[in-house]
């Protein structure tokens, strides 16, 4: 159970990226002025993706909670950079941004991470 609190941590935390990155891009450019970039980000908070993105990540840090009730952190923590990876695929996918050899090199080291840092 524990380890799908993890996941689902996980899960929260790159849906919350992704919405937000979604909503910021339909909402356009940021103002150049101080009053203009507050009301901007104003209406980002009302928004009700944006809200969801939100309350996201409050589930996350509950479900991450949860499972330090059981692991310990520094054996959990390593699955945390699963979102690294599934952020790069899901904003290629969605929002075509590019994947380079740099990103994909940095993955294999993430993955590399991952397996050697559960082991402890």
């Amino acid at each position: 159970m524990s380890y799908a609190l993890v996941f689902a941590t996980v899960l929260l935390t790159v849906y919350g990226q992704i919405v937000i990155k979604w909503q910021v891009l339909a909402a356009g450019a940021f103002p150049a002025t101080a009053a203009d970039q507050m009301w901007f980000l104003l209406r980002l908070l009302v928004n009700p993706w944006v809200i969801s993105a939100l309350a996201a990540a409050l589930a996350a840090a509950l479900t991450w909670m949860a499972a330090m009730t059981e692991l310990e952190l520094s054996h959990a923590y390593p699955f945390m950079s699963l979102a690294f990876i599934l952020v790069l695929v899901l904003s290629a996918w969605f929002f075509h941004e590019p994947v380079s050899w740099q990103k994909l090199a940095g993955l294999a080291l993430i993955c590399a991470g991952i397996v050697v840092g559960s082991q402890g």
